[in-house]
């Protein structure tokens, strides 16, 4: 698997802030059906179902609402905490009223929540997991199941047994001719597109080195308050526990490992990382990451995370060749893509560069999905995403054990943070607890386990 070479599809732009977004969201439709199941209506409706009702699965609805090609209407929505639930409704009734039909009996609350969303879709509709990463597995599987088309935010399993459970669900949707898109927005991005284009035609020769840097400000993780339902706090703080999200690294860092090995053409063979904690606002986590990726020809994948405040700050990506190197993203707002011909990346060197502004990937992204449902043509990222998030999880389990990791460790490993994530409720047993002082310790290399 690790031999395999991304397909070339694409992702930019900085993290939705749907309020943000552009008010002129065109087009209506009136929604056909009584009860709380649905199906796909004579007048070219495609129904969405939100599951997890963030930030995230908010933007990626406003999104999927600013696609052309024919009425969209959001008709479900789950999580597992209402007033999350209600806020995401009223921010998106504030962007496309219209576009709305979520009735209180379709707005489902608990861990069961997104069997319900998901009951409530027929063919041709759409689910939208963009809850933590610990529940994608079983709820893409859930949809799949159903033959649900499904658009799944990053990241995507927390640890080896749920990749693999991830992979068979996108083995199954492949074989059902499901579409299914994912949140690597960047894969869709024009500026990466023609730079990786042009890599991959030889421009800067053979790639030997790329460097990807993620180092801003912290994850903040307060103290456990006294008293507090300690499943409830680690859900409401998801990038300080890896069982929750995957952890920072993976959860924040996988789109810039995923863009690495898209211009590489390849899949890291093995991992060997440092990181360490300085403040306590990491949760269980590091708060800072240095990965050092290696592929089956000798070449090297250096990824950096680093979140602390007063510190030098940069989101960017770079590729070095034997003949030249590239800029992949300059900055997170536009990626500003340039191709050098040597390793000294000043003007004078500068052999191209992506003119005008990056299309907006997040709108791009939705875009190809429902054109595919409408259209009915192949279109599913679920293969690649669960390969982006292997070669994300080497790096994390590198970094947290002390060990070098190999792809072929991580895909044979018994290693699980939740036994039964299936059954989990708000009384179950944290799969990790805090100590006296309400803060949670850090991993401890040479002696964690994650392989």
């Amino acid at each position: 698997m690790h031999a395999s070479t991304p397909s070339v599809s694409s992702d930019s732009r900085s993290r939705r802030e749907f309020l943000k977004l552009s008010g002129h969201v065109t087009g209506t439709a009136l929604l056909a059906g009584i009860g709380p199941r649905l199906y796909a209506s004579e007048h070219n409706t495609i129904r969405l179902a939100l599951v997890g009702c963030g930030g995230r699965g908010t933007g990626a609805v406003a999104d999927a609402f600013a696609a052309r090609g024919g009425p969209v209407k959001l008709v479900a929505m789950a999580d597992l905490f209402e007033p999350r639930l209600k806020s995401s409704l009223e921010n998106l009734k504030n962007i496309a009223s219209e576009k709305i039909d979520v009735p209180p009996d379709r707005q489902f609350v608990g861990f069961d929540a997104y069997r319900k969303a998901i009951d409530c879709l027929g063919p041709g509709d759409v689910v939208l997991l963009t809850t933590h990463a610990a529940f994608r597995p079983m709820m893409f599987e859930y949809a799949v199941n159903k033959g649900i088309n499904v658009f799944a935010e990053k990241s995507f399993a927390t640890d080896a047994p749920n990749v693999r459970r991830w992979f068979e669900a996108a083995k199954l949707s492949e074989k059902k001719g499901l579409k299914v898109g994912v949140g690597f927005m960047w894969r869709h991005s024009q500026a990466r597109q023609e730079t990786i284009r042009r890599i991959h035609d030889g421009v800067i020769g053979d790639v030997h080195t790329l460097r990807i840097y993620r180092v801003h400000g912290p994850v903040h993780c307060p103290p456990l308050p006294a008293g507090a339902n300690e499943i409830a706090f680690q859900l409401q703080h998801p990038n300080s526990f890896s069982w929750v999200s995957s952890g920072f690294f993976i959860d924040w860092h996988c789109h810039n490992v995923d863009v690495a090995c898209w211009t590489k053409g390849a899949w890291p063979v093995s991992a060997q990382a440092f990181g360490g904690r300085c403040y306590q606002e990491a949760g269980s986590q590091f708060d800072h990451y240095t990965v050092e990726y290696t592929f089956a020809d000798g070449a090297k994948l250096f990824a950096f995370a680093r979140h602390m405040n007063g510190c030098w700050n940069t989101y960017s990506d770079y590729a070095h060749g034997s003949k030249g190197s590239a800029v992949l993203m300059e900055t997170l707002g536009q990626p500003r893509s340039k191709i050098y011909r040597t390793q000294d990346m000043n003007k004078d060197n500068l052999i191209w560069q992506f003119r005008g502004d990056d299309p907006n990937p997040y709108r791009v992204e939705w875009q190809l999905l429902l054109d595919a449902i409408r259209q009915d043509k192949p279109h599913n990222e679920a293969r690649r995403a669960g390969e982006a998030e292997v070669a994300a999880i080497m790096g994390r389990a590198a970094a947290h054990t002390g060990q070098l990791v190999t792809w072929d460790q991580v895909m044979a490993s018994d290693f699980q943070f939740v036994k039964d994530i299936d059954g989990m409720t708000f009384d179950s047993k944290p799969p990790i607890h805090a100590g006296p002082d309400g803060l949670y310790a850090a991993p401890q290399p040479g002696i964690t386990k994650e392989v």
